[in-house]
């Protein structure tokens, strides 16, 4: 077995080009360092040093150790920092991206808990509509809706949220109760802008049927909050996240149109720039995620998903 000690020394005398120098930069006598070149060696059933009484020559065998020995002790030396970042405690500031609707709908109902727990870590909380370059903008840590595009993002499913077609009531007493999904296109249709800037179409499933709508949205809102508001205020029809319409349709505030018919589910990701090893305060905020957002928890709470018609 290769002793990693032995190998650290081989490294300190291929550098130095001496015994007794490396001896003395490592502390050790130079009859140590001697044993163990020899005893490495030994292991490798090969010589690594020219050795006279005026110089330390490497042989080409060590030449190529000696090339990739540096890097493995490296990348050693990271594991054992990594590994020991294990039982440091999370501190510094922490860079989180996310988009609006979720940071104030519910990173603010879950970042207390997380602070109180970690009163080392200070919170650079950023919130926008589109999806931020974290790696261009140095973001540690990002919670994204919707499908991840191909790219060397590290990606953590966190959940699903559900969605639902939805009116309140005074737009239905107005322009009428859509009984069919194709009714649909003769109503006010409210809708975010694709990544285009032009509009989405919409898809509902039912059982094996699909339905695609190509939506022509009578108002167009770059931001999912103002859509729930209009929606909520009568102004038409929209796709709302359970979080935010199941309290509201409970309440009778909302009705769920068409329940037989399902709008695609959104996945929430934890994602990180690359593979990179985490930091502390990272990995305690991806643990903290998953913990706080259990189903039945918070936005993961849908009372709706649990009792809507089979489509079976």
């Amino acid at each position: 077995m290769l002793d990693l000690n032995a190998l650290r020394v081989f490294e300190k005398v291929a550098t130095m080009k001496s015994f007794s120098g490396a001896g003395k930069l490592l502390g050790l006598p130079k009859s140590s360092v001697s044993r163990l070149i020899s005893k490495l060696e030994i292991n490798l059933a090969t010589r690594l040093f020219h050795r006279t009484t005026r110089e330390v020559v490497l042989t080409a065998a060590g030449e190529a150790l000696f090339e990739r020995c540096g890097e493995i002790l490296l990348n050693l030396a990271k594991a054992i920092d990594y590994v020991g970042s294990f039982a440091a405690e999370p501190s510094g500031v922490l860079k989180i991206s996310t988009d609006i609707g979720f940071g104030i709908n519910i990173l603010s109902e879950q970042l207390p808990g997380f602070l109180e727990r970690y009163p080392k870590v200070d919170v650079a909380l950023e919130l926008d509509t589109r999806a931020t370059d974290i790696v261009g903008e140095a973001v540690d840590i990002a919670i994204r809706l919707g499908p991840m595009p191909n790219s060397a993002l590290v990606a953590t499913k966190l959940g699903t949220i559900h969605r639902y077609l939805c009116a309140a009531p005074s737009y239905l007493a107005r322009r009428g109760t859509p009984q069919t999904i194709s009714a649909l296109a003769g109503h006010d249709l409210l809708d975010k802008p694709g990544s285009d800037g032009r509009a989405r179409p919409w898809t509902f499933t039912c059982g094996g049927e699909i339905f695609k709508l190509e939506a022509k949205p009578r108002v167009c809102v770059n931001e999912v909050l103002t859509i729930h508001r209009l929606v909520s205020n009568g102004a038409g029809i929209g796709v709302l996240s359970g979080y935010l319409c199941a309290p509201e349709i409970a309440s009778g505030r909302l009705v769920h149109l068409l329940p037989q018919w399902k709008a695609p589910p959104v996945e929430v990701c934890i994602v990180f720039p690359s593979k990179r090893e985490l930091a502390p305060a990272v990995r305690a905020f991806a643990d903290y995620l998953k913990e706080v957002s259990l189903p039945g928890t918070l936005w993961r709470e849908d009372p709706i998903a649990g009792r809507e018609p089979s489509t079976s």
